[in-house]
């Protein structure tokens, strides 16, 4: 084989090496630090309900500028040319008169005519309809930013949510990952035991079996990783293949208990809900609707003013005629026609005010129940923390007293299993814990005021 195939072969393999490690370098996952408020930030950024819900803000405000733009005068301008054939004018004023020669006055021939308007009128009264109408666009448009800003609260709380499970999923991968190298280490040490026959058979199998299960335990955490992994990734809009690392430090655990009583939170609701203040606008809203309505029964007002000019040649020329006046006018069939929308505008109005009296119970049931499990969040982590000190000691006690055979190989297995669903349940406590509180600055109104 000559020198020059072998640098061919060379730069061949070393090509394709490169293209491998290309290829596995744009397949590879990218990792990204992420804390909570970068979370925060990113899925209201991304989010396709908040750019609807400002799209329908964008749509209120100018529902707004339209009900403004009725008070502003109308005005208008037409003119027309026409041509027209030879009409047979038999003109009847002429018939008596005579031209100065004596001979009858012939009647002018007219074969085209041109002539323009320009109108102005400026509305003086329309029985409260246009103020009315105003009025409720600007309350509408008010509630639309409302209902922006609860679904604003809606994504932060989702986030968290969101966040909170992709901790609790890397919480549980880490543990088990933990646990299965202890397993895999006891296999190992009381095969050895087995061998030398200072264990029973059976007494590895379960210890084997044990095993097993760790790892189909450790498979089930990982593809929840992934999928929470994904979630968060097309929450934030980010490529599915990010890999998301949290700031745990959220997660610590804070013996400072928020001191304000379910009465104060309730206030807070009331006071700073969007959903509520959403509704009582919808309610003005509505009740300057039915006092629009009732304007038709009313005449309307107009001052108008105007320009003719008009030019038929052979017949007449007409130029700067100015009008200026009053205008009255009243629809006669609003009085059969206007009680109907009246009625059906008072039923909106009702049901309104219906919905405004279901909700304020259904606030008082969400901030108790969010503050009782916020309560209960905390007492569940004081409880796992000594549940966890009570696992440890328990598993080393069982330990000691196996390696002494003192207890059996299935006590020392089960205080494995308890000892490791203590650690599970106190990570996940702390992340349930900041998604009870969150809830809680939900319920109340006041969650974006935290962030």
């Amino acid at each position: 084989m000559n020198s020059r195939s072998i640098y061919t072969r060379l730069y061949a393999l070393a090509s394709g090496i490169a293209l491998m490690l290309v290829f596995q370098a744009a397949s590879a996952q990218s990792v990204k630090p992420l804390s909570l408020n970068e979370a925060i930030s990113l899925s209201i950024q991304n989010s396709k309900q908040l750019k609807a819900s400002q799209a329908r803000i964008t749509e209120a405000n100018a529902n707004v500028k339209t009900a403004n733009e009725r008070q502003l005068p109308d005005a208008s301008i037409s003119g027309s040319y026409l041509r027209l054939t030879q009409p047979n004018i038999d003109l009847k004023l002429a018939k008596g008169n005579s031209s100065p020669g004596g001979a009858p006055m012939e009647a002018p021939k007219v074969n085209q005519a041109a002539y323009g308007i320009a109108n102005v009128s400026v509305s003086v009264f329309a029985g409260m309809m246009i103020q009315s109408g105003k009025e409720a666009a600007r309350y509408l448009a008010q509630a639309a930013k409302l209902d922006a800003d609860k679904d604003r609260d809606d994504i932060i709380q989702n986030t968290i949510a969101a966040y909170s499970n992709l901790y609790k999923a890397n919480q549980a991968v880490k543990l088990m990952q933990e646990n299965l190298r202890q397993s895999t280490q006891r296999v190992k040490d009381f095969s050895n035991l087995e061998k030398n026959g200072l264990l029973a058979r059976n007494d590895l199998l379960k210890a084997e079996l044990q095993q097993s299960n760790y790892e189909l335990s450790l498979m089930d955490a990982q593809n929840s990783l992934k999928v929470a992994n994904l979630n968060m990734n097309i929450m934030l809009g980010l490529p599915d293949k990010t890999d998301l690392q949290l700031d745990t430090t959220v997660f610590k655990v804070d013996d400072r208990l928020d001191a304000r009583s379910v009465e104060e939170f309730e206030q807070l609701a009331y006071q700073n809900r969007k959903d509520a203040g959403s509704l009582s606008a919808k309610e003005k809203a509505a009740n300057a609707n039915v006092k629009a309505i009732k304007g038709e029964y009313y005449p309307s007002l107009a001052l108008t003013g105007g320009y003719i000019a008009a030019y038929i040649p052979n017949v007449i020329t007409i130029t700067n005629a100015v009008t200026a006046g009053v205008g009255v006018k009243y629809n006669l069939a609003s009085l059969w026609k206007t009680g109907s929308k009246v009625a059906s505008a008072k039923a909106q109005l009702a049901e309104l005010e219906a919905n405004q009296a279901r909700l304020t119970d259904a606030i008082h049931l969400d901030v108790v129940q969010s503050y009782e499990n916020y309560l209960l969040s905390r007492k569940k982590m004081d409880t796992y923390i000594k549940a966890i000190e009570q696992s440890e000691e328990n598993y080393r006690i069982t330990k000691n007293k196996h390696d002494n055979n003192l207890a059996t190989t299935t006590d020392l297995l089960d205080a494995d299993v308890a000892n490791l669903q203590s650690h599970l349940n106190y990570a996940f406590a702390k992340a349930d814990a900041l998604v009870a509180y969150n809830k809680l600055l939900q319920a109340s109104g006041v969650l974006d005021n935290n962030k």
